[in-house]
């Protein structure tokens, strides 16, 4: 974002589409009194040219040091609005295409005819379109308004998961799952502690948390280190790094202080009686049976994610156990290495994808723009005998809010 060049390029799109807009804002304004054009006018352009001149400056105006909800609500302001325009831009883009082929058909087949005075007639930019652009724009930027609301409206996911290679003795576990805590993005630890609440409600034998304690510094679990730590189980508390996690997405004044940050995020781990695994299994023991845990560093199969995961640190000795369940950040981990060379893995739990925070979900139809990029990225998956659940994530990052895909606590009953 500090790159002059891309900042201006961005902010030259952002007035095209605002000057394009304003066109159907203007026919759809003929109707209306003097009075009237003029407050939607200067309401229209008030707000589209204070959007573009904040995003200008905003890479200059230090915002690390704003109070966190100033900074997530105008970020997502701004990428609200200019989402909004550009998909109603689609549609009146779509009219204008549709009136310049008639445009052409007319001065080819109808020269001199009425027919070309008919079609001519109809060039004026459908209203039905037009409307239809303005109406879906404006449903986008109102569910993302909206969204605020739903930040911290945890939904519990029951999960039952049959296994005919489970020992006796674990049939009926409760794992709670949750992932992608990213604590530098709160702004209300009452709800914090309600969602935690939640979890402990749900009394489940074991915990796992699949990734993002943090957004980039270890410091912003400060404030909810007393929180998390009330998190206990009689199995234990297990834990796994996500990409946040390793503070690669803040430009640090050394390498040596990026380091110390992971090492005060694994003393802060330790610190509330999470089990840290890195790259490492743990066995499970009950009533004298036993199964694996498995816990990798973070591993993707897309290019601009690290691979510090070591499957080959971690697996070795699991193999003897009749069950596994492998705690790796990114979902896209399952089909690149985790089906293709542990076939004997049986479950594997990711989070990473959030949804997207903002997508579609009723009975029997589920859809998200990170459909696109992921293709495991909410829910359960099952390929042959192995399963992977993805968590929609317990926090939110960058968009404060949900919108369709709400924050996720997960109770999986192993039978």
């Amino acid at each position: 974002m500090r790159n002059a060049g891309f900042i201006w390029i961005v902010a030259l799109i952002m007035s095209a589409i605002d000057f394009y807009v304003f066109q159907v804002v203007k026919m759809l304004c003929q109707p209306a009194s003097p009075r009237t054009k003029t407050v939607v006018f200067t309401a229209y352009w008030t707000v589209s040219i204070a959007i573009i001149i904040i995003f200008i400056l905003l890479p200059f105006m230090n915002t690390e040091r704003w109070p966190k909800n100033l900074r997530n609500y105008l970020f997502a302001t701004i990428v609200g609005f200019f989402f909004a325009k550009l998909l109603a831009a689609v549609f009146f883009l779509v009219d204008d295409i549709r009136r310049g082929i008639q445009w052409a058909v007319a001065k080819v087949f109808f020269r001199n005819t009425e027919g070309e005075s008919q079609v001519n007639e109809g060039i004026s930019r459908s209203a039905f379109l037009s409307w239809l652009g303005i109406g879906i724009g404006g449903t986008l930027i109102s569910s993302l308004i909206y969204g605020f609301s739903n930040k911290y409206n945890y939904h519990i996911r029951r999960v039952p998961l049959e296994y005919p290679n489970l020992p006796a003795a674990f049939r009926g576990l409760k794992i709670v799952q949750i992932s992608d805590i990213h604590s530098g993005s709160f702004d209300n630890k009452k709800a914090v502690e309600k969602g935690v609440q939640e979890v402990l409600d749900l009394k489940p034998d074991l915990i796992l948390f699949t990734g993002d304690l943090i957004n980039d510094r270890a410091t912003e679990m400060e404030d909810y280190v007393d929180v998390f730590s009330r998190l206990k189980a009689p199995m234990g508390v297990f834990s796994t790094l996500g990409n946040h996690d390793y503070g690669d997405y803040v430009k640090w004044p050394a390498e040596a202080l990026r380091d110390q940050n992971i090492e005060d995020l694994k003393a802060i781990q330790a610190k509330m009686g999470w089990r840290l695994l890195m790259n490492e299994h743990v066995v499970l023991e009950k009533q004298g049976q036993e199964i694996a845990l498995i816990g990798i560093e973070n591993w993707s199969a897309k290019a601009r994610f690290p691979k510090h995961g070591k499957m080959w640190e971690a697996y070795p000795g699991a193999e003897k156990y009749p069950f596994k369940i492998l705690m790796s950040h990114d979902p896209s981990h399952w089909d690149a290495e985790v089906r293709p060379k542990y076939s004997d893995i049986d479950l594997t739990l990711s989070g990473h994808t959030h949804g997207m925070q903002f997508g579609i979900e009723i009975p029997g139809f589920k859809w998200s723009p990170v459909k696109y990029v992921y293709d495991q990225w909410a829910g359960l998956y099952e390929e042959g005998k192995q399963k992977l659940y993805v968590n929609r994530g317990y926090g939110f990052i960058g968009y404060p809010g949900r919108v369709g895909i709400l924050p996720e606590i997960t109770l999986i009953e192993l039978v």
